[in-house]
């Protein structure tokens, strides 16, 4: 799969409506190296669209994918060792495939280049909530924020956070995309408890939420383990639900420091 990002790619489709390009993959690796099988850049005769990890790993690529803009000729696939040869220590092998593209292939790239981010579903819109959004919108996640509340996302959001009013919130649950992490801090314990059981109940019939995380203290935890478990809910599935949530050992209460914990989290979760 290429990854990238959806601005780079329209960026790229946009500049090939005026001039070629020549777009690097990386096809294949070994060993240690800046990025993984999938990332890309595009060369064009005067700006580069993307990054396959910089230095001079980039630096030559760029020089060979500008070459053949002018007419040279190469193999579609070039093996670059990252050792004293390229100044780079990494000490692994990164083959790249150049290919030259032009407006015609416009169509093909924006279905090839697509991105896939894994799903996240944000139950919350208060000061932690806030804070999460403006890290989340930067990191490669799909972002879902949910909240019950009419009125309470504010209007200037990244493109890529998509917003949902649900009343009752736990009704969102369902129609989560498979495959979502969610983190669960709404204005209300009663909410939260409810939008837990709904997760739970969702594992129980489908299994497909890798992170159900909510926000809290243990005490609050211990409390809601009680309340679940008068549901039905046994410790097997209680077990699937993280409380407090965020990488532990970062102090600070502040919600942009919590956003930061619990970002790092999503970014940990397989």
């Amino acid at each position: 799969m290429h990854t990238g990002n959806v601005k780079n790619t329209d960026v790229l489709l946009q500049h090939l409506h005026t001039a070629p390009a020549v777009l690097v993959t990386v096809q294949s690796t070994q060993g240690s190296v800046p990025r993984g099988p999938g990332t890309w850049m595009a060369v064009l005769a005067d700006t580069l669209v993307g990054t396959i990890g910089g230095g001079q790993l980039e630096f030559q690529a760029m020089a060979e994918a500008r070459a053949r803009l002018q007419g040279a000729q190469g193999a579609e696939v070039m093996r670059y060792p990252l050792g004293p040869s390229l100044g780079q220590c990494c000490g692994g092998v990164v083959h790249l495939r150049f290919e030259r593209v032009g407006v015609a292939d416009a169509d093909r790239l924006r279905a090839e280049l697509a991105v896939v981010h894994p799903p996240v579903a944000l139950f919350g819109g208060g000061h932690v909530g806030h804070a999460l959004v403006q890290v989340l919108a930067r990191l490669p996640f799909d972002l879902a924020w949910i909240d019950s509340r009419d009125g309470i996302f504010p209007a200037d959001l990244p493109d890529s956070v998509r917003c949902e009013y649900s009343d009752p919130v736990q009704r969102a649950v369902q129609d989560l995309a498979p495959g979502s992490r969610v983190l669960i801090m709404s204005f209300s314990h009663a909410e939260d408890l409810d939008i837990v059981a709904a997760c739970l109940l969702r594992q129980r019939s489908r299994g497909d939420l890798p992170f159900i995380g909510l926000i809290g203290s243990q005490t609050k935890w211990a409390s809601f383990r009680h309340r679940l478990a008068a549901r039905g809910f046994v410790d097997a599935e209680l077990a699937q639900v993280t409380c407090p949530i965020g990488v532990p050992g970062i102090p600070g209460k502040e919600p942009e420091v919590i956003a930061v914990a619990v970002a790092a989290q999503l970014l940990l979760t397989p």
